[in-house]
């Protein structure tokens, strides 16, 4: 019994000293992979689609509402190349598109040393697509805008008072609707629609300041 209650004495003494106060900001530059999960319904050629991998730089502010709940904002943006696979017409070269998807997640953070301090949450997204570049094969490609559901989970590493080492992984629930048009050559210029789910998975490095 007096050893456990020791070490429920130095837990919260640790937790104590690495608790967060309300008013505090951290800021992180981060290495992310960016992993698309993706699939798609598509009318007329039927198939599905694939999205290209891709590593990007990545920014964000975290505000600590209480000691230990946060708001945390995200910003990067990616670019992809995209393919509709497995349709009537073979796999088509749809051409690249840039996604911007700032994202708003809301943390809680359980410390477990005075220099770890895990987190985890959740909150919403929206992407928005850009500087599309159309396949070889391609007249016309739309993509939809879109709200999206975000979790996220993460732990800090003090390295001293200001700096620290950021692990992070996020997922992000995102799905676009499209509209394709190929040249006239190819299949009478037809246009097809689809509902794209992208799903990504962003896994993340980098360092942090606090202040």
């Amino acid at each position: 019994m007096k050893r456990i209650i020791i070490s429920a004495a130095l837990i919260a003494i640790s937790a104590a000293a690495f608790s967060q106060e309300k008013g505090e900001w951290r800021a992180r530059l981060r290495a992310t992979y960016v992993v698309p999960d993706a699939s798609a319904t598509i009318t007329k050629i039927g198939g599905s689609a694939d999205i290209s991998k891709t590593l990007i730089p990545e920014l964000d502010f975290t505000y600590f509402l209480l000691n230990r709940f946060s708001a945390n904002l995200i910003l990067g943006t990616t670019k992809h190349k995209v393919t509709a696979t497995n349709t009537a017409l073979g796999n088509v070269d749809l051409g690249k598109v840039w996604l911007l998807p700032p994202t708003l997640t809301f943390l809680y953070h359980q410390p477990l040393t005075k220099c770890i301090l895990p987190y985890a949450g959740a909150g919403i997204n929206y992407t928005i697509f850009y500087g599309e570049k159309k396949g070889p094969a391609i007249a016309k490609i739309t993509y939809k805008d879109k709200f999206s559901f975000a979790a996220q989970a993460g732990i800090d590493f003090d390295i001293n008072k200001k700096l620290l080492l950021n692990l992070d992984a996020k997922r992000l629930w995102l799905k676009t609707e499209n509209s394709v048009t190929t040249i006239p050559s190819v299949a009478e210029g037809a246009t097809v629609y689809s509902d794209t789910k992208i799903n990504p998975w962003l896994i993340s490095v980098g360092l942090g300041l606090k202040f």
